[in-house]
């Protein structure tokens, strides 16, 4: 009997195979994976609910928010399909949604996601960018299927030593080759650049360049003109699939539903304080109740700082306490929801109904917003990223009523002045008069608001820095994450995993890193 069943018995408790901490997206689907492989497996989360950052909330009597993040774009179809999660209820369209690019003067420009649909807008606004654009899609297209593999696969071993890891980096290299000279060329040559370099190159319409930018920014500690950021934006163009019906609470239900039919026990509102390690390694959590949990595993889906502080004094080596210090959390979005009594409207296309938006007229007037959050500002005009889930479900709201999920790029988390109601107030005021400059009669429209600071995000989510992505999606950040010791799930204390959006291939709503993490620990033969 293995010392971990021994120090279970004796107090009289379970061993779990896995104990995984916190009931994200994440959590949920490392432990529904573990699970559907035989494992017994509990998972302990802080709040009352589950779901993390994708759990809806009501906000105000009636009007329900869709969580925190609401892009569901990116979620692998491999953890659909592995999970059976159409089974439990999830379903989701066939492509990417189109997204409006609002703009203060013409009729903006509704941007589908198919050129030959495309097209038409395009040849309202920029007839020029329409082959470009279609290129751009076509290059994105054939680099997808070999390039996804990064999003469903351990990251490669860059401090492998010898022969044992050449098999795996010179995979990756001849896949990488499988894209013909010319593609792969032109993505070692983009991935570096800034953002704004690499739209500039190929198209003209300020707007076009702006929308399609915004969700590279997102989750950096950056504006269009910084670089590694192009990086970024094929990340997310890369994983982009069709949005799920519903939002990130369908994605929640469902992995709940997977999760319970594969045996998986959840408790909420029991907070992990603490770890057990012994001389073998992990054994356990300890929870704010007192009551140790046992298990062979401990998956970890909180941010790595504070994986790492729930460690208390056992000693970890200096390097790795230093590379963990070192992962930048440097939180930059706010998130704001807008209950109103009518459907949102934009005065530049007022007939159009429209449920994915984002603000930004240029390129140069996305980074003047960043500019201000460099010194502990934010901007007067931030750059806004905006979903209107009462289009979709119109149970968010009462009948004629309309939910509005507004995520806000360039607000810094270390304030210069400090976060205090008056400020929180001030923000909410910047961004509803923001998007009351695109939008009709906004202000006599809004029932509540909800305005949350990335300090609130951190005190009412748990994540360091209020970053919503467990950590910033710089380029270097992304190749190793979040630090070299631990960018393959496994931390170097034994049975101890990162599965959370701060390690490999980032956050967002994915599912990927905790799908990939239970991949990688049901092949960990020595601790089962």
């Amino acid at each position: 009997m293995s010392a971990r069943a021994q120090e279970a018995r004796a107090q009289g408790a379970r061993l779990y195979d896995a104990v995984v901490i916190g009931a994200g997206l994440n959590g949920l689907t490392a432990a529904a994976v573990l699970a559907r492989a035989g494992r017994s497996v509990i998972v302990l989360e802080r709040r009352p609910v589950v779901g993390g950052l994708a759990a809806g909330e009501e906000f105000h009597p009636g009007y329900q928010s869709v969580g925190l993040l609401h892009d569901t774009t990116g979620l692998l179809p491999e953890v659909v399909e592995r999970l059976d999660l159409t089974r439990h209820g999830l379903r989701r369209a066939e492509r990417p949604p189109s997204v409006f690019a609002a703009s203060r003067a013409d009729g903006g420009l509704l941007l589908h996601h198919d050129p030959d649909e495309a097209a038409d807008e395009l040849n309202r606004s920029c007839a020029r960018d329409i082959e470009p654009y279609a290129r751009f899609r076509a290059f994105v297209g054939r680099i997808k299927p070999i390039a996804r593999r990064l999003f469903t696969d351990l990251p490669p071993d860059w401090l492998g030593k010898g022969l044992a890891a050449l098999p795996a980096l010179l995979s990756g290299g001849f896949a990488l080759r499988r894209l013909g000279r010319i593609d792969m060329m032109e993505l070692l040559r983009l991935g570096p650049m800034s953002v704004a370099d690499g739209l500039d190159e190929q198209f003209e319409n300020p707007l076009l360049k702006s929308a399609l930018a915004l969700p590279a920014l997102l989750g950096c500690f950056a504006g269009p003109f910084s670089p590694g950021t192009n990086a970024a934006l094929f990340r997310y163009e890369l994983l982009a699939g069709g949005a799920v019906a519903g939002g990130g609470s369908s994605i929640v239900d469902a992995l709940v539903g997977a999760a319970r039919a594969a045996g998986v026990e959840i408790q909420t509102a029991r907070t992990v304080t603490g770890m057990m390690v012994g001389a073998d390694g992990v054994t356990g959590v300890v929870c704010d109740d007192g009551e140790p949990v046992h298990g062979k595993f401990v998956l970890s889906s909180c941010d790595p700082k504070i994986t790492f502080s729930l460690l208390g004094a056992h000693p970890v080596s200096s390097v790795v306490v230093q590379g963990i210090r070192a992962y930048r959390m440097r939180g930059l979005t706010a998130k704001v929801n807008l209950a109103l009594s009518k459907p949102l409207r934009f005065r530049c296309r007022p007939d159009l109904e429209v449920e994915f938006a984002r603000t930004g007229q240029a390129l140069p007037e996305m980074e003047r917003a960043f500019d201000a959050a460099k010194y502990g500002r934010f901007s007067d005009t931030p750059v806004l990223d905006v979903h209107v889930p009462s289009v979709a479900n119109s149970e968010l709201a009462p009948v004629g009523h309309a939910v509005v999920s507004i995520l806000v790029h360039g607000v810094p988390y270390d304030l210069a002045e400090g976060w205090s109601d008056a400020r929180r107030e001030a923000l909410g005021n910047v961004v509803v008069s923001t998007l009351s400059s695109y939008a009709v009669d906004l202000d006599a429209s809004i029932v509540a608001r909800e305005v949350l600071t990335p300090l609130d995000i951190e005190e009412r989510y748990a994540v360091t820095g209020g970053h919503v992505y467990h950590g910033e999606h710089a380029l270097d950040q992304l190749l190793v994450r979040p630090a070299r010791s631990c960018a393959r799930y496994l931390t170097p204390i034994d049975g101890l995993y990162l599965c959370g959006s701060g390690s490999h291939p980032g956050g967002g709503i994915t599912c990927a890193p905790g799908f990939i993490a239970a991949n990688t620990i049901a092949k960990n033969r020595r601790r089962w």
